[in-house]
């Protein structure tokens, strides 16, 4: 795992028990530990990208609208 993927200090950013049970109850399939911190630095990117958009637009609230 590299430092991209763990960002500010490395904090999970998802419960995992939801994202798990989603899974599983999507799937039936198990999760691997490894898919928190991976999922995390997916989540940070998105987010970095919609708080650039956000200040583009000349605001200091990130809205649904920065995602996209």
């Amino acid at each position: 795992m590299d430092n991209q993927d763990q960002g500010a200090g490395g904090e999970i950013l998802v419960v995992a028990s939801k994202l798990k049970g989603y899974i599983r109850d999507k799937s039936g399939m198990n999760t691997s530990a490894a898919v928190m911190p991976a999922l995390s630095g997916k989540i940070r990117a998105l987010c970095d990208q919609a708080i650039e958009n956000a200040k583009k637009d000349g605001r200091k609230t990130v809205m649904d609208r920065d995602f996209g």
